[in-house]
């Protein structure tokens, strides 16, 4: 009897859509999922014949060719642990378990360790796109170990996503890596979306723009250097209708999320990394999230009269794109910064320029940028950061006058832009020679005589301040 070519436990959205689109490159896919209605909904409204449901998991597991290789496409967490404990004793030495979901990626360390000993394969696969992009082709980030992730490449590589005829994967390194790049996408994702809803906010309530008119105004900023997946996908919400009305309007101004985004930015405090813009996208997620006590806030705190535009529309709406696409260099920049020292710390040897060839397509931060990051890190996998490169070192000289120009008066207008801000404190504090630290280290020494450098000897000091 023949087997089949591989196996996906957990047939939601992404599960199902992966499945089905490794059935659509001709592979055989065993399909599980612990409801057993869910798999039988999955298959009326996806019929195909190279997908082969089973209602246990030993029937399931034993439909595999060996060595056996498993997708888990399950909720992170517990959830994963509970899948993984489930199938472990159907398992032979040798077989491949792939967490596909949105995993920790100290987890992941964690169960690459655990399975070791029972000499049982682990990759922790980064896979971003969405449910659109896990059925047509995603970008997908594979850590673990290198030999394994050979065996199961083929597969992963022909369901992918395709940026010239080259597919959007990549061997990202041991362990955790593969997971741990994905955070960082997720992260940037974070402070995407929220600086395109910040030049929203500025569109619609300082130039008192239609819905309409800010979307013709994305689509022509989308055929530039600004293209991106996020900012055409926002240019087509704003033109959804409900009625008479633009269903953007009719959406609680309440942003969700599910952890990742709080992750990166855990993990950049841990790594000493300054990663402003992805902090404080979350933390305007938080934010919005209080609307009960902003609306009573809206009632009872003044705020400033408004003051007419300086320039003229055109003029202002231009400032505004080069504000954008220096703030998007910045969360780049951060990003991949973090993934550097994380690197170093973890030794696993990232290649850069392979991460951003993956992100080029597939994932929710594609964007004309990564062209340009792809070209930087060709050449040099070790600069220190992006904004010290020719092409965005020339960009940020040039634009960062029109980010503090739709900085200053936005903020007079009493609007809260608090990822553009960010954009320039980071700028400006990363490009100073010399900062106000040296009066907190004086401070620190002055209460707990925790000692500072100087500027004019070697060595480490301590004053008694009070003599």
């Amino acid at each position: 009897m023949r087997k089949n070519d591989i196996g996906v436990i957990g047939l939601a959205v992404m599960g199902s859509n992966l499945a089905t689109n490794i059935a659509n490159h001709g592979y055989f896919v065993s399909v599980f999922n612990r409801t057993a209605q869910k798999t039988k909904d999955f298959l009326k409204n996806h019929p195909n014949k190279n997908i082969i449901p089973y209602f246990s998991i030993n029937d399931f597991v034993n439909s595999l060719s060996s060595p056996r290789c498993i997708i888990l496409m399950v909720q992170s967490g517990i959830a994963t642990d509970n899948t993984i404990q489930s199938i472990i004793p159907h398992l032979h030495s040798n077989d491949i378990i792939v967490d596909g979901g949105n995993s920790f990626y100290q987890d992941t360390i964690q169960r690459h360790q655990n399975l070791l000993k029972k000499k049982i394969n682990f990759i922790g696969m980064g896979i971003s796109g969405g449910e659109y992009g896990a059925l047509t082709g995603p970008a997908i980030m594979p850590g673990g170990d290198k030999k394994i992730y050979d065996i199961i490449s083929p597969i992963f590589t022909s369901i992918a996503a395709k940026y010239n005829d080259e597919s959007c994967i990549n061997y990202i390194g041991p362990d955790g890596s593969g997971h741990y790049v994905k955070m960082v996408h997720n992260g940037i994702e974070y402070a995407d979306m929220q600086i395109i809803a910040e030049t929203y906010t500025i569109l619609k309530n300082i130039l008192f723009l239609s819905n309409q008119e800010i979307s013709e105004i994305f689509n022509t900023w989308n055929q530039g250097e600004l293209k991106s997946y996020l900012l055409d996908i926002t240019k087509n919400i704003l033109l959804k209708k409900e009625g008479k009305y633009d269903l953007i309007d009719l959406i609680l101004d309440e942003a969700c999320s599910k952890g990742t985004g709080i992750w990166t930015c855990q993990d950049a405090l841990n790594l000493h990394e300054s990663l402003t813009m992805i902090t404080s996208s979350v933390f305007s997620r938080f934010l919005s999230s209080l609307k009960s006590q902003r609306m009573l806030a809206s009632k009872i705190l003044s705020s400033p009269k408004i003051i007419p535009v300086l320039c003229n529309q055109v003029e202002f709406i231009e400032q505004l794109r080069q504000a954008l696409y220096l703030s998007k260099i910045i969360s780049y920049a951060q990003g991949f910064s973090q993934l550097s020292i994380a690197s170093k710390k973890y030794n696993w040897n990232l290649k850069f320029y392979n991460i951003a060839k993956i992100f080029r397509s597939g994932c929710i931060i594609q964007a004309d940028i990564l062209n340009h990051i792809v070209k930087v890190y060709k050449y040099d996998n070790n600069i220190i950061n992006l904004l010290l490169s020719p092409y965005f070192q020339s960009i940020a000289n040039s634009y960062h006058i029109s980010l503090r120009s739709v900085i200053s008066y936005t903020i007079q207008q009493g609007i809260s832009i608090p990822t553009f801000s960010s954009a320039i404190s980071y700028y400006d504090g990363y490009r100073t020679a010399q900062s106000s630290a040296n009066l907190i280290q004086a401070q620190r020494d002055y209460f707990g005589s925790h000692t500072y450098k100087r500027c004019d000897k070697s060595g480490i000091y301590h004053t008694n301040w009070l003599q």
